[in-house]
């Protein structure tokens, strides 16, 4: 017969798997659930955009260095040019060297405003993982808050039930059914030996009295 635990104890686990499989868009636990999903998409999307934004800054950083090595080298050959007295390559020089200036100023501020909007990202993107980490916490909390009244209502709700009467009951019924069930399994049981005993007291009254 299943025990009074063991029947607490599978009440308990058929309630858990029911809550685990239970599907209820209303229930706060699930509208909270569904706002924790959307939170870790955001942040994953956060965590995208990052990534891309360090590919943009080494994008600026490569091509700045191209520019800077364009800009010493037409400087250079600005100077020999106007050593050579070949005004036209020296002049055709320092506007190249003009336009390879005014690019790396725009890179270089390119790439800075990319490291402050990096930074910025990362430190934002950092205190969404706190909170989201914050919101699973506390979705487990309130889990466990849940779980424990629901584990209560049916201890209680079993242990009600066996001290209500009705468990007393039933043992007793099941008690006479096996006395009655032992009863007409062996019928000639007890007056068998009441048959014996007689029997035997009936000799040693005989012999008792053949001895006199």
């Amino acid at each position: 017969m299943t025990t009074l635990f063991e029947k607490i104890k599978n009440i308990i686990k058929e309630d858990l798997q029911v809550g685990m499989e239970k599907k209820d868009d209303t229930h706060p636990i699930a509208l909270l659930n569904k706002y924790l999903r959307e939170s870790e998409e955001e942040t994953n999307k956060v965590a995208k955009l990052i990534e891309r934004q360090h590919m943009l800054k080494e994008e600026f950083q490569r091509e700045l260095t191209q520019v800077e090595e364009m800009l010493a080298k037409r400087n250079k050959q600005a100077e020999i040019a106007l050593k050579a007295n070949e005004m036209s390559l020296h002049e055709t020089a320092k506007h190249e060297e003009a336009l390879y200036q005014a690019q790396a100023e725009r890179l270089k501020e390119a790439y800075q405003q990319t490291s402050v909007q990096l930074e910025d990202l990362e430190k934002k993107h950092r205190e969404m993982q706190m909170k989201l980490k914050d919101m699973h916490i506390k979705r487990l909390e309130l889990m466990g808050r849940e779980n424990a009244i629901q584990v209560n209502k049916k201890v209680n709700s079993v242990l009600d039930h066996s001290t209500d009467g009705k468990a007393s009951s039933r043992f007793e019924d099941t008690k006479r059914y096996m006395d009655q069930l032992e009863t007409n399994t062996n019928p000639g049981f007890d007056r068998s030996s009441f048959d014996a005993k007689i029997e035997q007291l009936e000799k040693e009254l005989n012999e008792k009295n053949n001895n006199i």
